[in-house]
């Protein structure tokens, strides 16, 4: 991998990757190793990483999807695996004064884990440590002003006066993306009125490698995920004048606020940094194309979801693997950036999307609604689900992604 440079006059690649995070390093990765000339465009400047030895509040529950493709980039195996812990159960429960629960469990699914926690900074640095390696990628650092696509070809022109020519741009530039705010995409949006709230705390009892969740109404939906070791991470789903006033509170107020749902199973919770709490605005966003001209949007550029289910970059490793595929696997005569070709990267996420997109947006909907007769009825279904193996396996299957 080249270093980065701050200027760069004209520059050639068979595909530009604009973004900097976990699923444009993972495109830039795969495209690679398919053999494709790759630029990395990323920001000038990015966040630094925790403070060595601190515990990452941003986590992910990758499923078998990103583990397979994390495995062929040779990125899961640079990990730091002292700080990814399996994910051997799921406990699901419902609000009110009976309510419902639904348990998922690694023997029922016939895999090894359901799936594995990683912090944000973990993952990131083990894909920058890939591209180091990776010959054919080159990083550039600046800021994209301007994107032009014709018959043959796109080209990015940054602040600088620089331009990026390719065949394919990737917009993986995140929930507001340029690369798709220049392409003029449509796209649906409803805010939540919810923030995530995160932070990591020590259990008294062992967690088990159990994710506990709780569909409480009124506060949301709380998680908590299990660390290695005693640890937790919490990804607290809560209206925003709650989150507001959880946010701008020790640490220690906010294990106060969570024993009356994880007392009974986790014991005591105590603030692993007492003072690092973070809060995410929660929103759905629905572009109405994947693919432009010469683009195709991967990650949260091309869809974002509820956090409840942890899937959102899941479904963007899901999108950078299709992607990969189908271009590999396009005939002699198209290019990379074929019209056609894009179309069946398109066709080839409808699915996955739009039934996590359902899904998630569906279960916020539902178990939004305080009225008593609804609230009987969903956690009803709830102990119902759990007693229909077959069917638990088919939404088991959907979530563990390719086993």
């Amino acid at each position: 991998m080249n270093n980065p440079t701050t200027s760069t006059r004209r520059q050639r690649s068979g595909i530009c990757i604009v973004g900097n995070g976990a699923v444009a390093k993972a495109a830039a990765l795969g495209f690679a190793q398919a053999g494709q000339s790759v630029t990395l465009l990323t920001p000038a400047a990015s966040a630094p990483p925790p403070a060595s030895g601190n515990w990452d509040v941003r986590v992910y529950a990758l499923n078998h999807t990103a583990y397979h493709l994390l495995s062929a980039l040779k990125v899961w195996g640079a990990l730091d695996a002292a700080r990814v812990a399996p994910v051997d159960a799921m406990q699901v429960f419902g609000d009110g004064g009976q309510p419902g629960g639904l348990n998922f469990d690694a023997y029922g699914a016939h895999t090894g884990t359901l799936a594995w926690i990683v912090e944000d900074s973990n993952l990131n640095q083990a894909l920058d440590a890939a591209l180091r390696f990776a010959s054919n990628v080159t990083m550039v650092a600046g800021k994209a002003v301007e994107l032009r696509c014709d018959a043959d070809s796109a080209s990015v022109r940054l602040a600088d006066g620089s331009a990026i020519d390719a065949e394919l741009v990737i917009g993986a530039d995140g929930a507001e993306s340029w690369v798709r705010g220049q392409c003029d995409i449509g796209m649906d949006y409803r805010s939540y009125g919810q923030r995530a709230i995160v932070t990591n705390f020590h259990c008294e009892r062992p967690h088990h490698g159990v994710a506990h969740q709780w569909f409480t109404g009124e506060e949301g939906i709380v998680a908590l995920l299990p660390l290695p070791g005693d640890m937790v991470s919490l990804v607290w789903s809560a209206p925003d004048m709650l989150a507001e006033s959880l946010a701008d509170k020790p640490a220690s107020v906010l294990a106060e606020r969570l024993s009356q749902y994880a007392h009974d199973k986790l014991g005591k919770l105590t603030p692993v940094q007492p003072e690092l709490v973070r809060a995410f605005p929660l929103r759905l966003m629905r572009p109405h194309s994947m693919v432009a001209n010469r683009v195709a949007l991967v990650g949260d550029a091309a869809h974002v979801v509820h956090p409840l289910a942890g899937h959102g970059m899941n479904l963007g490793f899901g999108d950078v693997a299709d992607l990969v595929r189908i271009v590999s696997e396009r005939e002699a005569h198209r290019g990379i950036g074929d019209e056609r070709v894009l179309a069946r990267y398109a066709r080839a996420r409808k699915e996955d999307v739009l039934l996590m997109q359902l899904a998630t947006d569906g279960l916020e909907r539902l178990f939004g609604i305080g009225f008593e007769p609804v609230r009987v009825a969903r956690n009803l279904g709830l102990n119902l689900l759990d007693k229909l193996p077959v069917l638990k396996r088919r939404l088991i299957s959907h979530a563990l992604g390719k086993l």
